[in-house]
């Protein structure tokens, strides 16, 4: 479970050190080299929800197996890449292969806690968080090292390992049967028409710019097909009439949308601005940010096992605001202690909001489609990331400078502050973790 589900994340992380040496290679401002990050998003974005959907119909094993084995796929074309559109396919593979490992994990907590009659996972869950924030602090560090011994392909070559572990502990230790037989078919027109709202909406984020306005009307009338699609058919893709009455679990996907925004501007802006502007090689500029995530995994594993996420919500988001505004003090002359403490301020939301979130829509989704909404949580996330991906290519222009540093940390305050707003407003948060006296009150 664990070893699929951080697929992704070693992915998204290890990429923030290529950028610049890939961009070298192949002559690409920062503009085009963003692709490499909102390719995988965009396929991730699109896909989870819909391979969650198909976990919830059809088991977890088959879905992480196809999943984990293209993944291994897109890591050999990434190898050869001769060209960064190749290596932009590569990235797209890459995303949709990363789709099953978390909703395959999700739907296998669920099963488990029906099969044992234990609803408290949150040892299990908080291992899932801190997997991912290790890769995630491991990723910068190894993708630079790895650039360092082969150049910026020994990226894309460490997924061919990781998707054959992936392929032999799944036949061996994935249970085969975890649903029920499917009772009617998919919604496949549900689901195309989620996919084409969802990519007009994610290409105009990557490119807001007149000629990419046609997208809006593509993005409407997408969106009220999908409307009408879903409250029509018996078994929808998006069961929007379970969505619309769980205003807990709408929250939770905005809180996860302000998170990642700002997480990722972190893991792409400041990394790009470290080497560009402060002049770091790739190794350097990753273990400037290894304080970051390891800060993130000991506030994970010390506060991981507590039930309770309003309090992590509210810390998190206002440490979050804390870093954003240590962010605009930074310059190309700024001392290492000051970047350090920098990264180390800003792994305390790290480590606490992304779980928070995840123990939130384990006990706020339907347990017939854990899958799918585990799926669109990680949507927003990517939502998020495309947001961060976006705001960096407008701030930073031709070049990662100091000013656009500054014009991305007002982007990201904005982004914190509207996050704690969320957190206060949302009174169901008290309920989750508290006794049953104390939540009936």
């Amino acid at each position: 479970m664990i070893l699929g589900a951080v697929l992704n994340p070693i992915n998204s992380s290890m990429i923030a050190v290529a950028l610049v040496p890939i961009g070298q290679a192949f002559g690409a401002p920062p503009s085009r080299t963003a692709w490499l990050v909102s390719a995988l998003y965009l396929a991730t974005a699109v896909g989870q929800p819909v391979v969650g959907r198909l976990v919830d119909r059809y088991g977890a094993r088959r879905l992480y197996l196809v999943g984990t084995a293209l993944t291994g796929v897109a890591g050999l074309i990434g190898m050869v890449a001769p060209s960064l559109g190749v290596l932009i396919v590569a990235r797209v593979l890459l995303g949709l292969g990363t789709c099953a490992g978390y909703p395959a994990a999700m739907s296998l907590l669920r099963h488990e806690s029906r099969r044992t009659g234990q609803d408290n996972p949150g040892g299990v869950l908080t291992a899932l968080a801190i997997s991912a924030q290790t890769v995630a602090a491991v990723g910068p560090t190894l993708g630079g090292l790895l650039i360092g011994f082969g150049g910026w392909h020994t990226i894309f070559a460490v997924n061919v390992p990781l998707s054959l572990a992936c392929l032999v502990l799944g036949v061996r230790r994935m249970p085969k049967a975890t649903v029920g037989a499917p009772s009617g078919g998919l919604d496949l027109p549900g689901m195309a028409l989620f996919t084409a709202l969802l990519t007009a909406v994610l290409l105009l984020l990557m490119s807001p710019r007149v000629g990419n306005l046609y997208l809006v009307p593509v993005a409407v009338a997408a969106g009220a097909g999908l409307v009408v699609r879903e409250l029509r058919t018996a078994d929808p893709f998006l069961d929007l009439r379970v969505l619309g009455g769980n205003l807990p679990l709408i929250a939770t996907y905005a809180r996860n949308l302000l998170t990642f925004t700002v997480s990722y501007a972190w893991l792409y802006g400041y990394t790009q601005w470290l080497e560009e502007s402060r002049g770091l090689s790739a190794s350097a500029a990753g273990l400037v940010l290894l304080p970051l995530f390891v800060t993130a995994i000991g506030v994970s594993a010390l506060t991981g096992r507590r039930r309770g996420v309003r309090g992590k919500l509210l810390v998190g988001a206002a440490t979050q605001i804390a870093a954003c505004a240590l962010l605009l003090a930074v310059h190309p002359g700024t001392g290492t202690w000051l970047l350090v403490t920098v990264a180390v301020l800003a792994g305390v939301p790290q480590g606490l909001l992304g779980l928070a979130n995840q123990n939130a829509l384990y006990h706020q989704a339907d347990p017939a489609r854990i899958g799918s909404s585990a799926g669109l949580l990680r949507t927003f996330t990517y939502l998020g990331a495309m947001v961060a991906a976006a705001a960096s290519a407008a701030a930073f222009g031709p070049g990662a400078d100091t000013a656009g540093l500054h014009a991305l940390a007002f982007v990201m305050l904005a982004s914190a502050a509207l996050l704690l707003v969320v957190v206060l407003l949302d009174r169901s948060l008290r309920r989750i973790g508290a006794p049953a006296g104390a939540a009936s009150g």
